[in-house]
């Protein structure tokens, strides 16, 4: 699909001009071919009772009307298959309006508001919900703090770093204390290269903490607290404020290699200022539990004991039993578009790891994405579960994933109901690289809907 029209006055020319759409207007589909029969949690409103079709037709939240269309797709036999298809701002585009836990920075990741949609409407309390591509874990946080119980998997060890202590967090009184523990002159090695990221006292303070928290870990003495500063250290390596470590580079999702950031330097004549790695650990936490209330926590309490959080691939995790998930609500590896690898490099380094020896699926032919993605609809599903599947819009827009991963659900014996398309005006990321409001799908998700039937 092409770019969206923009929003407000319905663009019928817009949408029959795309290659593979339809036109088919603000009426109610046939309810048999979109009728999910799922049950809402008792707690949600009654409008969260009706079909999901229903809901997005006459959805009007942000006082614009849904746009129907139907996109094309075609099986690996050729055939032809048609999917309902509706367009609007489904959830708001306003920073921090989730909870604030949710606040820490990964690339291609998605708003909490994203799984929220699905979760309420797709789930009760107490059912699992599941993510095969993990990443900085917000299909997961979402889903505890609903009630749900939380599953999920990522190839890459960052994930499981960033997102296990939040379903856990400490008293900030207990970080406090904690970072007042830390002798940060005990630093074992200094890179000198990461000196273009890091003023050297600075950078001995986070070499310190890095070898503290191995020590704890080795000796068996590592807890929740020292969970927390690690990842609230990950998030805090590099970004373009004073509220990250390092001097001014890209934005806190990526770490550009070390050749990259000299030339940040050059060109901007700047060298990396003192930082104080306790301090702004302990800003960011007090950021992101400021939400962390007593239901807050009694909710997290109430489903992380039975959550699982797994560091593996995603095409096999027996660790999930069969027909157990209700939702799987999920952003792919995008097509040959993002380098997660050299992304995470420099956390990696902070947590231990090799990033070139982590496997990531990062396929380059459209083919293979569709294998790749396949591999994930598989035997957790229970019947009438359903699959939430965000896709990006990549190659200038010459590929639409929507499309593409129809088949692959088809394929693993799902039934493609609709695809959802929350158009929202810039986010920070897309003004950041440049990129024109609703240009290549920079700032609008693209959402599969499956369900598995039987």
């Amino acid at each position: 699909m092409a770019a969206i029209p923009p929003a407000g006055e319905v663009c019928k020319d817009c949408w029959q001009k795309q290659a593979g759409v339809a036109w088919i207007g603000p009426v109610m589909l046939r309810e048999e071919n979109l009728e999910f029969g799922f049950v809402a949690q008792r707690e949600d409103s009654s409008r969260l009772k009706a079909p999901l079709a229903e809901q997005l037709l006459t959805f009007q939240e942000f006082g614009r009307r849904t746009r129907a269309a139907e996109t094309t797709a075609m099986k690996s036999c050729g055939e032809e298959v048609r999917v309902p298809t509706y367009v609007n701002e489904f959830w708001t585009s306003k920073q921090r309006a989730a909870n604030r836990l949710h606040e820490v920075s990964y690339r291609a990741c998605f708003k909490p508001q994203l799984p929220r949609f699905f979760i309420q409407r797709l789930t009760a309390p107490d059912e699992l919900v599941y993510d095969p591509f993990m990443g900085r874990g917000t299909t997961v946080i979402e889903a505890a703090l609903l009630g749900r119980v939380p599953c999920g998997c990522d190839i890459s060890p960052v994930s499981l770093v960033l997102t296990s202590p939040r379903l856990h967090p400490p008293q900030l009184e207990q970080v406090t204390q904690r970072l007042r523990e830390i002798d940060y002159s005990a630093a074992r090695e200094m890179p000198e290269d990461l000196l273009v990221f890091y003023h050297p006292e600075t950078l001995r303070e986070i070499c310190a903490l890095k070898d503290y928290l191995f020590k704890r870990r080795q000796s068996g003495e590592n807890d929740g607290v020292d969970d927390w500063l690690r990842m609230v250290a990950v998030n805090r390596l590099t970004g373009h404020s004073p509220g990250f470590f390092s001097v001014y580079t890209l934005p806190p999702n990526q770490a550009v290699s070390v050749l990259a950031q000299k030339k940040i330097n050059e060109a901007r004549g700047q060298e990396p200022p003192r930082r104080q790695v306790a301090e702004i650990i302990g800003r960011k936490s007090r950021q992101l539990l400021v939400d962390c209330n007593a239901a807050v926590r009694q909710a997290l309490a109430g489903v992380r004991g039975r959550a699982k959080l797994l560091t593996q691939h995603a095409g096999s995790v027996p660790e999930i039993s069969s027909g157990s998930v209700s939702l799987v609500v999920t952003s792919p590896p995008f097509l040959d578009v993002v380098d997660y690898a050299g992304d995470n490099w420099l956390r990696c380094w902070f947590i231990g790891v090799d990033a070139a020896a982590v496997k990531l699926t990062v396929p380059r032919k459209l083919a293979e994405w569709q294998r790749a993605m396949a591999e994930v609809f598989h035997r957790v599903l229970r019947p009438g579960g359903h699959v939430a599947f965000e896709v990006g819009e990549v190659r200038g827009g010459k590929v639409d994933l929507a499309a593409a991963v129809v088949p692959c659900g088809i394929e693993a014996g799902l039934k493609p109901l609709l695809i959802l398309i929350n158009a929202q005006p810039f986010t920070k990321t897309a003004n950041c690289w440049g990129v024109d409001n609703n240009d290549k799908g920079t700032n609008t998700n693209r959402v599969v809907v499956f369900r598995k039937d039987g």
